[in-house]
C-alpha cells in the first residue's frame, strides 16, 4: 500500500527550489516597491477630510482636479467611487476648518466651476493623531498575531514547522502589501482587516498540511522525508483545492458586485487566499524540509514507568 502511495504521489518538493526562488524574487520586488512607492494610505491612517459628491452626468476628473487646484486645493485627490457619476475628493487636514464648512466650500466651488447640479453624499473627517494611532495599532496587531502563531505551532508541532509557518505568513502579508504598493490601491482599515484574515486563512491551511505530515511521518516506514511530505501534500490536495475554489468564488462576487466600499478588502483577500494556498505547500513545507525535519523529530518519546525494570526481573 505504501509503495502504491509513493507511485501515485505528486512530486511537489521536486519543484521547491524553483518555487522558493520565485517567492524570493516576489518578496524582494514587494520590498522595493514598499520602499519607493510606499503604500497609498487611506483617510483612516493619514487623517483629513473625505467628501463624496454625485453628478447628474458623467464627471470629468481632469476638469474637477483643475477646478480644485485653481481654488487653492492643490493637495486634493479626486477619483471615481463606484460609478462615473460618483466622485470622492480627499483633502489633507486643515487646522481651524470644520469638515462641514470645508464640504460646503468644495461643493460651491464645483457647482460654480462645472455648472452642473451636484449632490453632497457624505463628509468624513479623521484627525492626524487618530490616523497615526490606527497605523501603530494595526502594525502591532499583525506583529502580535505572528508571534502568537509562532509559539502555538512550535508547541503544537515542532519548531521547524513553526518557523516555516511564520515565514509563510510573512511571505503572504508582504506579497499582499506589495500588490497594494505597486498598484497604488488605497490601504485603509478594511484592507488591514483583510490581511489579518489572510493570516488566519493561511495558518489554517498550513496547520492542516503540517498535521498530515506529522501523522504520515509516524505511519509510513518506507521513504525519506521528501517522499513523506509529497504523500501528505497529495492527500490534502483535494481538500485544499475545494476550500480555495469555494472561497475564491465568494470573494470574486464581492470584488465585482460588492461596490467600491469593500473593493480593497476583496482584492486583498483574493490575492491572500491564492498566495496562502501556495505558501502552505511551497514555503512552509519546503522550509521544514530544508531545516532537516525527520521521523525522529516527530515520533513522541516513550517515558518508562518507574520500577518497570524491577517488575521485568521479578520471577
Amino acid at each position: 500500500m505504501q509503495i502504491l502511495q509513493l507511485k501515485d504521489t505528486v512530486a511537489f518538493m521536486s519543484y521547491r527550489k524553483v518555487a522558493l526562488l520565485l517567492s524570493i524574487v516576489l518578496m524582494l520586488a514587494s520590498v522595493f516597491s514598499l520602499a519607493t512607492n510606499k503604500l497609498n494610505f487611506g483617510l483612516d491612517f493619514t487623517g483629513g477630510t473625505l467628501i463624496e459628491v454625485g453628478f447628474e452626468q458623467t464627471a470629468d476628473l481632469n476638469k474637477i482636479r483643475a477646478i480644485m487646484e485653481t481654488n487653492g486645493f492643490d493637495d486634493a485627490v479626486v477619483k471615481f467611487y463606484g460609478s462615473s457619476r460618483d466622485v470622492v475628493i480627499r483633502l489633507a487636514t486643515r487646522e481651524g476648518v470644520k469638515a462641514e464648512m470645508l464640504g460646503n466650500q468644495v461643493l460651491d466651488i464645483l457647482q460654480s466651476g462645472t455648472g452642473d447640479k451636484i449632490d453632497m453624499r457624505r463628509i468624513e473627517f479623521v484627525g492626524a493623531s487618530v490616523g497615526d494611532e490606527l497605523a501603530e495599532q494595526g502594525g502591532l496587531a499583525m506583529l502580535t498575531a505572528l508571534i502568537c502563531i509562532l509559539v502555538y505551532v512550535a508547541f503544537r508541532f515542532e519548531w521547524r514547522f513553526a518557523l516555516g509557518s511564520v515565514i509563510a505568513l510573512f511571505h503572504d502579508v508582504l506579497l499582499t502589501l506589495g500588490l497594494f504598493s505597486v498598484l497604488q490601491l488605497e490601504f485603509d482599515l478594511t484592507v488591514l482587516a483583510a490581511i489579518l484574515a489572510v493570516i488566519g486563512y493561511s495558518l489554517n491551511d498550513t496547520i492542516v498540511v503540517s498535521d498530515r505530515i506529522r501523522e504520515n511521518f509516524r505511519k509510513i516506514r518506507v521513504g525519506g522525508p521528501e517522499e513523506v511530505i509529497n504523500i501528505s501534500l497529495t492527500q490534502t490536495l483535494s481538500r485544499t483545492v475545494i476550500t480555495s475554489i469555494t472561497t475564491l468564488l465568494v470573494l470574486a462576487a464581492l470584488f465585482f458586485q460588492g461596490g467600491a466600499l469593500i473593493h480593497g478588502f476583496a482584492t486583498a483577500l483574493l490575492l491572500g487566499v491564492f498566495v496562502g494556498t501556495y505558501s502552505s505547500v511551497y514555503v512552509a513545507s519546503s522550509i521544514a524540509l530544508a531545516l532537516g525535519i525527520s521521523k525522529e523529530d516527530l515520533i513522541p518519546e516513550v517515558i518508562e514507568k518507574e520500577g518497570a525494570d524491577q517488575e521485568e526481573m521479578t520471577p
